[in-house]
C-alpha cells in the first residue's frame, strides 16, 4: 500500500494517475446501496434520461462518508500530496446505459463557495442550483486535485475520460486553440473500485456511451489552502 516514485512523477508531469483496486468489491457495493436508497429530490439533484447527478454529494448523502474515506484512500492522499488536505467539492454522476450525453474538452476552472464576496483575483461568478461558483487565481487551481471513484468498469465505450497529458502545465487554455493534430489524447480506462486522480487544469472530455454499459463516478476535489477575503469553501470536510 505505497505510491511509487514513477506514479508520483506521472501525476506531476502528465497530470493524471489511475489506481485500480483502491476500493474492494464490498466497499463499492456499499456505496451503491447507499446511493440507491436515497430519494432524488431538491436542487442538488439532476435527473434526466441521459444523466443522474447529485451536487454537494457528501452533504446530501453523508451516510456514504465511511465507505469513501477509508484508511487506504487517506494513506494514498497523504503519500501523493501530504497532510492538511480537505474536501472542497463532491459530485455523483450516473451515465445510464442508454445515455447520449457527452462532454467536450474543458478544464475545471471554478470552485464552490458559500457566498459571493468582492475578492481580487476571483472572477466569473455564477449561481446554479443555490450554489455559488467562482474562478480563482491559477495558483489555487494548481493546488487542487481531483479523485474520481469508479463504481463501474469504464473504458472508451461507456464514457471514460479522455485527457491531454501535460496540458495542466500550460495555465488556462482557450479551448478553440486546441489542435488535436499536435496533442496526444489518452483514454483513462478505470476498473470498478479504481480511481483516477487528476489536476483540474488538465484538459479532459468524455464521449457518449456506445456499449450500453453504465458508468457511475464519485467526483471529489481537495485543497489545503484557506480562501482569502472571507470566502469559505462550500463543502469543507476535514479528512484527517
Amino acid at each position: 500500500m505505497e505510491i511509487t516514485t514513477p506514479q508520483k512523477e506521472q501525476l506531476s508531469n502528465e497530470g493524471y494517475l489511475v489506481l485500480d483496486n483502491l476500493f474492494t468489491e464490498q466497499e463499492v457495493d456499499a456505496m451503491i446501496q447507499v446511493i440507491d436508497s436515497i430519494t432524488a429530490s431538491g436542487p442538488a439533484f439532476r435527473v434526466t434520461s441521459d444523466l443522474f447527478a447529485i451536487r454537494r454529494f457528501i452533504k446530501e448523502v453523508p451516510t456514504v462518508i465511511p465507505y469513501i474515506f477509508t484508511n487506504t484512500l487517506q494513506i494514498y492522499i497523504n503519500q501523493l500530496f501530504g497532510n492538511g488536505y480537505f474536501l472542497t467539492k463532491s459530485i455523483y454522476f450516473d451515465k445510464p446505459e442508454q445515455s447520449n450525453w457527452f462532454v467536450a474538452y474543458h478544464q475545471d476552472l471554478t470552485i464552490s463557495v458559500t457566498e459571493k464576496l468582492p475578492v481580487d483575483g476571483f472572477n466569473q461568478w455564477t449561481v446554479k442550483h443555490d450554489q455559488f461558483a467562482v474562478q480563482p487565481p491559477v495558483s489555487f487551481l494548481e493546488n487542487i486535485f481531483t479523485i474520481r471513484i469508479h463504481l463501474d468498469d469504464t473504458d472508451e465505450n461507456n464514457g471514460a475520460l479522455k485527457i491531454i497529458p501535460q496540458s495542466h502545465c500550460k495555465g488556462i487554455w482557450r479551448i478553440d486553440t486546441l489542435d488535436h493534430t499536435k496533442e496526444t489524447e489518452v483514454v483513462c480506462k478505470v476498473q470498478k473500485g479504481g480511481v483516477m486522480i487528476m489536476q483540474p487544469l488538465l484538459l479532459h472530455a468524455s464521449n457518449r456511451t456506445t456499449n450500453k454499459s453504465r458508468r457511475r463516478v464519485i467526483h471529489l476535489e481537495f485543497s489545503n489552502q484557506p480562501l482569502p477575503g472571507g470566502l469559505q469553501w462550500a463543502e469543507y470536510l476535514s479528512i484527517q
